[in-house]
């Protein structure tokens, strides 16, 4: 969305301020903002195998060269932020969490509640991050934001993907998908073998690999909200809890 993700380091710079204008306008308080990799983090990952964690010290400078890349996409969308009068704030994910197999396993989040409480807007993504068994792993955008929504006890998770939301099928290629408006925790797992996978290089999984990360925080009841934040003022409606297009995933009922 803020990357062409056809082209490697490429961003998308009427995307990222339009949609920082969106933000700036909606004026919500509390706010975190996870950004993803896009082309600037997967074809590194994957170039060097970052994912499947330390193999040799070949992998060392693609570590850092993934990290740095992060570092230069992150900086374009903080600059953007802050040029529409965003108390943005780059909180470095990889100096602050430890996986553990690929797994959140320790997370420093003190400076992250310190400055929500002074109305600061914390920004955070997709990076690649040290790991206690495997030496180093990639700690994708969507497992960030479901662990922060659930230590800081979220009211919602807003997530901007490049489709209206969650299909029967994948929309692209079939144009007979429908789209799903609304969807239970207890539903999604009956249908996931039904979830699109994205056609471009993605490290993190697609569209399967983002409800699945999902799936922990709609457990603890925080209601996830898929827009196509390709769409102008999507994004904006979402954050004001306006009707807007897209997907609305929620625990539902249990059944004993």
């Amino acid at each position: 969305m803020i990357t062409n993700k056809e082209k490697p380091l490429t961003p998308n710079l009427p995307a990222i301020e339009r949609l920082a204008s969106e933000i700036s306008r909606a004026n919500v308080s509390p706010l975190v903002l996870v950004h993803g990799g896009g082309s600037f983090g997967h074809p590194l990952a994957k170039k060097y195998a970052i994912g499947g964690g330390y193999r040799d010290q070949s992998q060392i400078m693609g570590f850092s060269e993934t990290r740095q890349a992060m570092t230069t996409l992150n900086k374009l969308v903080v600059d953007a932020l802050i040029q529409h009068n965003i108390p943005a704030v780059t909180i470095q994910p990889s100096s602050c969490t430890i996986t553990k197999q690929g797994r959140i396993n320790v997370m420093e989040e003190k400076p992250i509640r310190k400055l929500l409480e002074l109305r600061f807007v914390p920004v955070l993504y997709g990076d690649a991050v040290l790991d206690s068994d495997t030496g180093f792993a990639i700690l994708s955008g969507d497992q960030l934001v479901s662990s922060l929504a659930t230590r800081l006890e979220a009211e919602r998770i807003i997530i901007g993907i490049d489709v209206e939301g969650l299909y029967t099928s994948d929309p692209k290629p079939d144009s007979k998908a429908q789209l799903i408006q609304h969807i239970t925790l207890q539903e999604l797992r009956k249908m996931q073998h039904k979830i699109g996978e994205a056609r471009v290089t993605d490290v993190t999984g697609g569209m399967l690999g983002k409800v699945l990360e999902l799936m922990p925080a709609v457990e603890k009841e925080i209601q996830v909200i898929l827009v196509n934040a390709a769409k102008p003022s999507n994004v904006y409606k979402a954050l004001k809890s306006e009707t807007v297009v897209g997907t609305v995933i929620e625990r539902g009922e249990t059944v004993a």
